[in-house]
């Protein structure tokens, strides 16, 4: 976690610029693998303020480490270990979140099938205008889980019982974000996190993001152990690739694009 820290603080930080526009993302593809910004990006009239880098990582046949940085130049080495490290912990605690519902240890899994893993480093500057900004707006994740590390400065809120809370830094902290897939597999037990990013006027701040989502081919609905007469299906079956194609349509829109998939 500390080694990935200092690689992503380091390229952002002490990497040129031109340097780094050598390894950015294609602006016309949603999901460009590389390095991007987005500032002053207007959302419906509030501003993003955030450059990031994209990594994909998993399945191996997508990580292909000659698109990412060798600044500094254990770079790649740290984000390679750092994924694999990831894809052990996320599948630990979807096969934890499986038992405690009465499901075998494999049940979300096997349904995800192999992992799609994507790194998202974010770097947000200091903002003079934070109250017109944020860093990322609201959402909620489109895959299954989500595990997070921050640096030391406050920014990560998630949104409970119609009010915002911070999310503190602890260095030693992994932030587990559940996603909309996961919702849907458990049938609403487990429900998916919104959350933003916020910007402040004197301290830049680092986030890194591990998404591990479904291949788009997969299907997607209740696991059928979780329904009854007394708890039917509460969403509709969705391939995974078509639920993608959703949530880059819209956006995320402040909101949870699972609920158009409600059974109402």
């Amino acid at each position: 976690m500390d080694q990935m820290r200092n690689a992503g603080l380091t390229f952002f930080n002490d990497c040129p610029l031109q340097e780094k526009l050598k390894y950015a993302g294609d602006p016309t593809s949603v999901a460009s693998e590389g390095y991007g910004s987005k500032m002053l990006v207007n959302n419906g009239g509030t501003l993003d303020w955030r450059d990031y880098f994209d990594h994909h990582t998993l399945p191996l046949s997508r990580r292909n480490c000659s698109r990412w940085p060798q600044f500094p130049p254990n770079y790649r080495e740290v984000v390679c270990k750092y994924s694999d490290e990831m894809k052990v912990l996320a599948q630990r605690l979807l096969g934890i979140i499986s038992e405690s519902l009465g499901l075998s240890s494999s049940c979300i899994e096997d349904v995800v099938g192999d992992f799609y893993q994507n790194i998202t480093v974010s770097y947000y500057p200091p903002c003079p205008r934070p109250d017109l900004t944020l860093g990322l707006q609201s959402h909620s994740d489109m895959g299954v889980i989500t595990l997070l590390i921050q640096d030391h400065v406050e920014g990560l809120e998630v949104y409970k019982d119609s009010e915002w809370f911070t999310v503190h830094p602890l260095s030693d902290a992994i932030v587990v974000i559940l996603a909309d897939q996961t919702e849907i597999i458990t049938n609403g037990q487990y429900k998916s996190a919104i959350h933003r990013a916020i910007t402040n006027s004197s301290n830049s701040r680092l986030s890194f993001a591990t998404f591990h989502d479904p291949g788009k081919t997969a299907k997607i609905s209740p696991a059928l152990k979780l329904l009854r007469a007394s708890s039917p299906p509460r969403y509709r079956e969705v391939y995974y690739g078509d639920y993608v194609s959703l949530w880059y349509t819209k956006g995320p829109q402040g909101k949870r694009n699972i609920d158009a998939l409600l059974n109402i």
